[in-house]
């Protein structure tokens, strides 16, 4: 019977073996160098709140996820994010200002709906005219290169839509420097709306002409009642306990008589198939002795997470939406914040009150040592300084994500590319994790069941 390595138990690995034990006939092991699965997914209960120590959800619009959750007999925890009532804020020296309504990210699907926002100066409300009215110079335009998501954000609508969303947008997702992130990774659809119709305003405004009347659209994003950890569980109660080495740090992997030689301080063991699902600078560093150049395209620059939540006993007036987000030199330490119950349901008791505050980059880096005593204070005063006064909350959890968010700078397609044909050319090798082809729990997902089925065939 082959036998197959998985490497890396976050949701990646974690799916990988789930797949590999629900189809049966292969014999594999999943080595975690940590005490427990899931990675950046992780769900805590405590006194009737659900917390989310990494992903609250996952974008609506990709099924993987919740065709996972459906399988794993989740459909009924399968809960929608309360889009009647959302709003994100924006931090500017005036305190909060929202989004007007029907943005998708940066790009509003109505001129009109610019027109009462106090968010933008009128120079920015006419470089949205201008990019709607310059449809067919932006095709023509369009570059057949790859650029930064500064570039085409500046291209299209101007410095200060960069500045006040781009940017905090794109770093509130992947912890990075608009500058460097490449477009065509991180904005793929909105580089297709650019080559079909220049215009991005123009493009969502085609597509909601076409979309059927009356039809509610889906909520901007799924969780589950009981948060994604439930996801995680669901799985591992369906593998088998012996197929998990926890607490189990592999040193090294090799290739040998046709082999993956797995390192671990027990000794060396051969497979047949080998599934890295470690986080890419774990991965690279695997690789060097196999590959060098495999190791210099997963080399990339990775940045770091704090989530400090605050639950607090009491019910207190907060803007109304799903939170805000923090632009660099507004004098925020925070990326972003959440008002979590606002955002989905039954995540605090009745009457009380669940936020996130979410340091990133410097921050994230600067803060990790610190005690999470320190760290929650300091989320507390953060927020404070944003919503106004708060209380003193009754309890917090605070999580360090070292070196989660792989950055995917301009040229990472490419790289990607020229990484697969490097793979492809090693039988038995599949890369797993969110330093390849995206970085929501729907892409890992996918991408993780997709890999067993082919060590299956």
């Amino acid at each position: 019977m082959k036998r197959t390595a998985i490497l890396g138990g976050g949701i990646a690995g974690v799916t990988a073996a789930w797949q590999l034990a629900r189809r049966g006939n292969t014999d594999f092991t999943l080595f975690e160098s940590r005490g427990r699965l899931g990675g950046t997914v992780e769900t805590v209960q405590r006194d009737g709140f659900t917390i989310e120590c990494g992903p609250d959800g996952w974008v609506t619009e990709k099924p993987w996820a919740r065709a996972m959750a459906e399988e794993l007999g989740l459909a009924d925890e399968l809960i929608a994010s309360k889009d009647e009532t959302r709003k994100t804020y924006v931090m500017t020296p005036g305190g909060l200002v929202a989004m007007p309504d029907g943005m998708r990210m940066m790009v509003p699907t109505s001129l009109a709906s610019l027109e009462s926002s106090e968010l933008f100066t009128a120079d920015a409300k006419a470089a949205y005219a201008r990019e709607l009215a310059s449809a067919e110079v932006l095709k023509a335009a369009a570059p057949s290169e790859d650029e930064s998501v500064a570039s085409f954000v500046l291209r299209h609508f101007g410095p200060e839509v960069l500045a006040k969303i781009g940017a905090p947008l794109l770093n509130g997702v992947f912890g990075g420097d608009v500058e460097t992130l490449s477009v065509r990774a991180v904005m793929a659809g909105f580089v297709a709306m650019e080559r079909e119709h220049g215009s991005l305003i123009a493009a969502l405004q085609a597509k909601l002409a076409v979309a059927p009347a009356g039809r509610r659209p889906a909520s901007i994003f799924t969780g589950l009642r009981g948060g994604t950890g439930a996801l995680v569980d669901r799985m591992v109660a369906e593998i088998p306990g012996e197929n998990v080495r926890l607490n189990t740090q592999v040193t090294a992997i090799s290739r040998r008589d046709g082999a993956w030689i797995v390192a671990t301080a027990a000794g060396e063991e051969a497979f047949d198939a080998l599934l890295l699902a470690t986080p890419a600078h774990v991965t690279s560093a695997l690789l060097r002795p196999v590959s060098p150049r495999m190791a210099e395209l997963t080399t990339m620059e990775a940045s770091s997470a704090v989530v400090a939540a605050l639950a607090f006993d009491e019910h207190f007036e907060l803007p109304p939406g799903f939170g805000f987000l923090a632009p660099a030199g507004q004098g925020s330490q925070l990326l972003a914040g959440t008002f979590v119950d606002q955002k989905f349901p039954d995540r605090a008791p009745e009457g009380k009150r669940l936020l996130r505050a979410f340091f990133g980059s410097a921050a994230a880096e600067r803060l990790a040592p610190l005690p999470d005593e320190e760290i929650a204070e300091l989320a507390l005063a953060e927020m404070e300084s944003i919503v106004g006064k708060l209380p003193v909350p009754v309890f917090s959890v605070v999580r360090r994500w070292p070196k989660s968010l792989p950055q995917y700078a301009v040229g990472h397609l490419e790289r990607m590319a020229e990484l697969d044909s490097l793979v492809a050319a090693e039988p038995g090798l599949w890369l797993l994790g969110n330093g390849y082809r995206g970085v929501g729990l729907p892409d890992l997902i996918r991408d993780a069941r997709a890999a067993a089925d082919a060590v299956i065939a």
